[in-house]
């Protein structure tokens, strides 16, 4: 029975919340409505809780409100993807219920539950129901009203997690998608789990991480202060954590390697493969990894900016610092692949941050490079539907004006880059980049990670998908196929210009095969190929 809670006592409720995410990441992971090799939403909730999680771990809070601020601000910097800002929304409004208090009894834990709901609700422009809103808010309310008739907070926990597995079982029910896919909502369940390693650690349950974890909290840096830019033959340092399903013999992946980049670490401990290496093309190191097994955590650290900040810092320690010019207004813009990062950098943006599909960069990340940017205002091309929650939060933690344009697609980034004039405002193009984005439809072509039933299409791992914005157009194993499967979808918006953005590791032929039957399909159409690089979808194709 527990009746009152401490600083110390929250702490090891996070730290055990952290735990039980960790523990079940795959498992969430695998209930992705699509089965493209995306399924990160377990991971993205697993770094984000295990940023408040480390937080906490390196301090002693005192009072349950220090110690809920303390998780709150770290879950916010080091959320990713939709449902990592979400789950720190539910925990920032937990926070501000317990601010002032230095331990909280069940009704004031229950209460802190259902503000932390009201958080997550007002924070998401078109809430759906059947997510993790929906069961949150369910087991919020059953907290409050259990905490009314109970001061013991394990039975107001109890009773909450149950109403919430109520709701999250009814999911599937209240959602199209997720009732086209025959899933559960994974964000609801993965907010469960925690609530689960919370209630266990007032319990005494202490739950143990995951072998993977600790490479996500204690990486060692490399030190570049003794070396030259020069010396760097391999810029880009990249590590990522593999989950093992598809039991590849993990020397092809070494020899893969070895002839790609150097200080290459790879361990396989049967369930997963952990692997360093510095290579020029982490784009073509990602999309091989896919082959051996979803990816559950990506890192990716560009050395020689690296060195170069070390040397600046150097200097700023002797030298007053030269004055910066500032610009009117700076673009920072998310994309993966060498290509596209050409790309952009090409039209204008000011800054890139390697990220997408499987790689969501977080709040933080995106925060340093809005923050570094060469102005005072600074719009914000996401380039991933799940990358935008992360990039919004970034408009109140940043001092400078941020603007962060709806842009789901990297094809979508570009036309609004194209669409920027530098002469004008950054509120005239603001508006005619938000523009120029909602007059692209993006058609995509990848690959199943896994195998699934989806809106009567039965789909093998493996299975080629051509996709048009959220819709599934056509599986099956060959490209071409989809290709027409994809140019008679595009047609039907009688495109003036078609884009087709080739990935790694496709062929000059392919993409002449691709750039003739679209011409072919879309005569009114003028259709050109850029090579993108990108990881994760063999083809991007832009119609607007």
């Amino acid at each position: 029975m527990t009746r009152q809670i401490t600083g110390d006592i929250f702490k090891e409720m996070i730290i055990n919340g952290a735990a039980a995410i960790d523990q079940h990441k795959r498992e969430i992971n695998e209930l992705n409505v699509f089965p493209v090799p995306d399924g990160d939403t377990g991971t993205n909730m697993c770094l984000t809780m295990n940023a408040g999680a480390k937080a906490l771990d390196e301090s002693s809070p005192g009072t349950i409100g220090r110690a809920a601020d303390l998780a709150a601000s770290a879950l916010l910097r080091g959320a990713r993807g939709n449902s990592g800002v979400i789950l720190s929304l539910l925990f920032r409004g937990i926070a501000r219920h317990l601010k002032d208090l230095d331990t909280a009894d069940a009704f004031d834990i229950a209460g802190a539950i259902s503000a932390g709901v009201d958080s997550a609700y007002k924070a998401v422009m078109k809430p759906a129901e059947g997510t993790i809103l929906t069961v949150s808010r369910m087991a919020a309310g059953a907290a409050v009203t259990k905490s009314e008739q109970e001061d013991d907070i394990e039975t107001v926990l109890q009773h909450a997690l149950g109403v919430g597995y109520e709701a999250l079982d009814d999911t599937i029910n209240q959602n199209p998608v997720l009732k086209k896919a025959g899933v559960i909502d994974a964000g609801g369940k993965g907010y469960l789990y925690i609530l689960e390693g919370m209630l266990g650690a007032l319990r005494g349950e202490r739950l143990e991480f995951t072998s993977d974890t600790s490479a996500d909290t204690d990486t060692q840096k490399a030190d570049f202060s003794d070396f030259s830019d020069a010396d760097i033959k391999f810029a880009y340092c990249t590590e990522f954590i593999i989950d093992h399903k598809l039991r590849r013999d993990v020397n092809h992946l070494r020899d893969f390697l070895d002839m790609r980049g150097d200080s290459i670490v790879v361990v396989d401990d049967d369930t997963i493969i952990k692997v360093h290496v510095h290579t020029n093309d982490p784009g073509v190191v990602l999309t091989e990894a896919l082959t051996y097994g979803a990816l559950l955590s990506v890192k990716i650290e560009n050395m020689k900016e690296q060195h170069t900040e070390k040397l600046v810092e150097a200097a700023a320690q002797t030298n007053a610092a030269e004055p910066v010019e500032l610009k009117p207004f700076a673009i920072v813009a998310v994309c993966a692949g060498e290509g596209m990062r050409g790309v952009f950098t090409e039209l204008g943006a000011d800054s890139i941050i390697y990220g997408g599909q499987t790689m969501n960069p977080s709040t933080e990340d995106i925060l340093k490079q809005i923050d570094a940017a060469p102005s005072d205002t600074v719009l914000v091309l996401p380039n991933n539907k799940n990358i935008i929650m992360a990039a919004q939060q970034c408009v109140r933690l940043s001092d400078k004006t941020v603007v962060v344009l709806p842009s789901k697609t990297m094809p979508q980034g570009v036309s609004a880059m194209i669409a920027m004039d530098p002469s004008a405002t950054a509120e005239e193009n603001a508006a005619a980049m938000t523009e120029a984005i909602g007059r692209v439809h993006t058609a995509q072509l990848t690959y199943a990670a896994r195998d699934s039933e989806f809106d009567g299409h039965h789909i093998k791992a493996g299975d080629y998908l051509a996709l048009l914005e959220d819709s599934l157009v056509a599986t099956g194993h060959d490209t071409i196929t989809l290709i027409n499967a994809v140019a008679a979808a595009l047609s039907q918006f009688s495109p003036e210009f078609v884009t087709i953005f080739t990935g790694v590791d496709v062929s000059a032929e392919t993409a002449d095969e691709v750039l003739r039957r679209l011409t072919q399909a879309l005569p009114s159409a003028e259709v050109s190929v850029i090579d993108g690089g990108q990881p994760v979808y063999y083809l991007m194709i832009s119609a607007e």
